[in-house]
């Protein structure tokens, strides 16, 4: 498989995410300013010219570093850069965790400052790794504006910068790591408490060294620390699905609530294209397992399996799985069945994306068949026109898949639906009829956009053997033997009940 290569993008675009970038400091640098005007409200212009220097030595600071964190992402995800709001998710969050961060600092207290705040929302609202990097450019920034705006903290100590860096960098640190697996809001609670280890040994080490004798002072900061490791739990948790909404972000909470069978278009399915419903579960159980041996998201992986076929909601009468003993394609050209069923891909597309479901998702739906040949209908064609039948007008439309988790479904999605048709489920013949789906989609480049490997394309393989194999099981047949409250038998018809 080739490398994804790094798409282009515009200057236009760009231009676009450097004014947001813009605009963004432009507010935190003027939120400074008002606190600065009502703190110290008629004699403001006197104090500002009088600590003109710190104060433009802040604003300069404040720019590097937030150029820094631009910088980073431009050599490092250049796409990223090239949709705006992905800047404005960035910068918002630095801007709204400063400004709590330097408002209970100034009215309460500031080692109760939630300074890990930043971090938990950028784990999960990103990854592991750009969590690192952002929270030590937090750290670094929080000890800018507590030395150059020492008036803003309410906190006349000299140490009081050295406190905000390393409270911020620790915390933050030991709150990513703690999270990095997390699943449920109240495991962000329970970080919270973890996290509070760390930060009563900083406060301690920090207090002793200035104040071995005042013990209350020691013992009170400490309390306010461990109330502060709380506070950025519960503020992660509350902007947490504010960030999610608004910028349309995936975190693992909301892709357990897209998997719920209480989601809305999931519930719809069930109701309208129940065949179609019970195909996406089990794919999205098989994806699942896939996605878990080959380390990708287990959560991604499922939601994607769920919604890949979500497109049928538009035709679903149009579909095999779910007709009962009328095929309306019996009476329709080869041409309109194969339009009608390569439409499904870019429906599920469109559907998702008008319900707000994060893109990738919605891509997912897209891709999963890439454009692959809709086999059957071309052969019916190429029967009725005598082998004069183009296979472009009855292949799907594309893209080919651009994730490991849309090759995953790619597979998964026909090995499910072939399994059932076999009349012999043994693990050699589902082997076969698994290497032949990978070997065709490989011999019709469907992998050639993603990063998969030859080594997870095996891997992928031996999973969903193992999974149909337990899935599309024999059944023992029982003699049907209806039992009377005598417990006697009054029927020895043969059936399959089900029950194994």
């Amino acid at each position: 498989m080739k490398d994804t290569e790094t798409k282009k993008v515009s200057g236009r675009s760009l231009a676009g995410s450097i004014c947001v970038f813009a605009l963004c400091y432009l507010i935190l640098i003027a939120y400074f300013l008002i606190v600065l005007v009502i703190r110290h409200k008629s004699d403001w212009t006197l104090f500002v010219a009088e600590n003109l220097n710190a104060y433009l030595s802040f604003c300069v600071s404040s720019f590097l570093l937030y150029a820094v964190v631009y910088y980073y992402y431009y050599f490092e995800d250049r796409n990223f850069l090239g949709k705006a709001k992905n800047v404005l998710l960035i910068f918002s969050v630095f801007t709204v965790t400063m400004i709590i961060n330097s408002l209970i600092g100034i009215y309460v207290n500031i080692y109760m400052r939630p300074t890990a705040m930043l971090a938990l929302l950028f784990v999960f609202l990103f990854n592991r790794r750009q969590a690192i990097m952002l929270n030590f450019v937090f750290a670094i920034l929080m000890f800018v504006s507590d030395f150059y705006i020492a008036e803003f903290t309410a906190f006349d100590h000299v140490n009081a910068p050295y406190y905000s860096l390393l409270m911020s960098f620790v915390c933050g640190t030991f709150a990513i790591f703690s999270a990095s697996n997390v699943k449920t809001r109240g495991g962000v609670i329970l970080t919270g408490a973890i996290i509070s280890a760390p930060t009563l040994l900083v406060v301690f080490v920090l207090k002793l060294a200035n104040s071995y004798n005042a013990w209350i002072e020691i013992i009170s900061s400490m309390g306010f620390s461990v109330f502060g490791c709380f506070i950025s739990a519960v503020l992660a948790l509350a902007f947490m699905p504010v960030f999610e909404l608004i910028f349309n972000r995936l975190t693992v909470f909301r892709l357990r609530e897209l998997t719920s069978t209480n989601a809305p278009i999931l519930m719809r399915l069930q109701k309208e294209a129940p065949g179609t419903f019970n195909h996406s579960l089990i794919v999205a159980q098989i994806a699942e397992m896939c996605a878990i041996a080959i380390g990708e998201n287990t959560e991604l992986a499922r939601a994607a399996g769920y919604y890949h076929d979500v497109g049928k909601l538009k035709q679903p009468d149009c579909f095999v799985e779910n007709q009962s003993d009328y095929n309306i394609h019996d009476e329709l050209t080869p041409e309109l069945s194969a339009d009608i069923i390569r439409s499904h891909a870019h429906d599920g597309y469109d559907l998702l994306m008008q319900a707000h479901l994060p893109e990738i998702i919605a891509d997912v739906a897209r891709e999963h068949h890439g454009s692959l040949p809709i086999k059957f209908f071309y052969n019916k064609a190429m029967k009725y026109s005598g082998g004069d039948a183009d296979i472009r007008d009855y292949s799907y439309l594309g893209p080919t898949p651009s994730s490991k988790i849309a090759a995953i479904v790619m597979i998964a999605d026909p090995c499910e639906a072939a399994a059932r048709t076999l009349p012999d489920r043994s693990p050699e013949r589902v082997e076969r009829m698994v290497r032949t789906i990978i070997e065709e989609r490989m011999d019709l480049d469907q992998f050639a956009d993603c990063d998969i490997t030859l080594r997870e394309l095996s891997v992928i393989k031996e999973t969903i053997v193992d999974a149909l194999s337990g899935v599309h099981h024999h059944r023992v047949k029982y003699p049907s033997i209806r039992i009377n409250r005598d417990h006697n038998a009054v029927s020895e018809d043969e059936y399959n009940d089900g029950s194994m």
